[in-house]
């Protein structure tokens, strides 16, 4: 759009939007399906702000804060209830204090080499949101950051979803595990023990069909102050498990995940979390958080 149009725009009262600018920004750059990035957000509501909070963030933050921007192609909210955090370990947890702080995840997949346009966007609109009264204050944030996919292992080979599926297939739980290597020059050693050797034996027979495996980035200095910088951003993996059944009859399998890399002599688990999806539009489970 020249300086003209935007201009005889302004005296006919209608907003400059830029409209013209998409079609070139289209024309250049990454545009795949893999998700070669995420965002994962896990937060707590605080006591008594549940419903308000599980409101906001359905009817207007998943949208206008997430999937409504560039190069975020897919999303998917999950609940622990409060069995379910119960279910956590290890009980002293570098990522949540307490363990069971975080009943809310929201992950969501952004196109692979498109991190930095998205970025730029994801902070000029959040400053906006927040500007405008339209971001809920009456939350912590447990552990939030954009990550860099590593590695996904399947458990059925070529068959099934891919990745790039996994927050739109209908997967009936999640679970979060947060591992932490023994210094920065041992992750590559503990990504390579995990992709080839633990998770594949972990994975074999069970109702998990995946696990993606991503690396925490830094977040930008111009960041929201209620998000605090990332921690781990040289030493850790998060690994989401994306299951077909319910975690709670399963968890069995998923006990003793802390001891199995311990003994690897490669890190340590810092937290291992099971979630149901939510059902977007309901405030299904959140009388069950406490």
């Amino acid at each position: 759009m020249t300086r003209d149009e935007r201009e005889r725009g302004a005296r006919e009262g209608r907003e400059d939007t830029r409209a013209g600018d998409y079609a070139e920004l289209a024309a250049v750059g990454p545009y795949g399906v893999r998700p070669g990035h995420a965002l994962i957000t896990m937060v707590e509501p605080h006591p008594g702000h549940e419903y308000a909070y599980n409101r906001w963030y359905e009817d207007d933050h998943y949208y206008a804060g997430a999937m409504a921007m560039p190069w975020m192609y897919a999303g998917r909210r999950w609940v622990a209830t409060r069995d379910l955090q119960e279910l956590r370990y290890p009980e002293k947890s570098a990522v949540a204090q307490p363990v069971t702080a975080g009943c809310y995840v929201s992950t969501y997949w952004v196109t692979e080499g498109r991190y930095d346009e998205h970025m730029k966007w994801t902070v000029g609109i959040n400053k906006r949101l927040n500007r405008d009264g339209r971001v809920y204050q009456d939350r912590t944030h447990v552990f939030t950051a954009f990550q860099d996919h590593e590695a996904t292992v399947y458990r059925d080979g070529a068959a099934g979803p891919r990745d790039y599926h996994a927050l739109d297939h209908p997967y009936a739980g999640l679970v979060l595990q947060v591992v932490d290597a023994d210094g920065p020059g041992r992750r590559a050693e503990l990504l390579e023990w995990l992709r080839s050797r633990a998770l594949p034996r972990r994975l074999h027979g069970s109702p998990a069909a995946m696990v993606t495996i991503f690396r925490p980035t830094p977040l930008p200095g111009d960041r929201m102050t209620y998000v605090k910088q990332v921690e781990g951003v040289d030493t850790r993996l998060t690994l989401l498990w994306f299951l077909e059944a319910d975690p709670r009859s399963c968890w069995g399998r998923f006990e003793g995940l802390d001891a199995e890399v311990a003994e690897s002599g490669l890190g340590r688990v810092e937290l291992v979390a099971p979630f149901v999806p939510t059902v977007p539009g309901t405030d299904r489970y959140v009388d069950q958080l406490r």
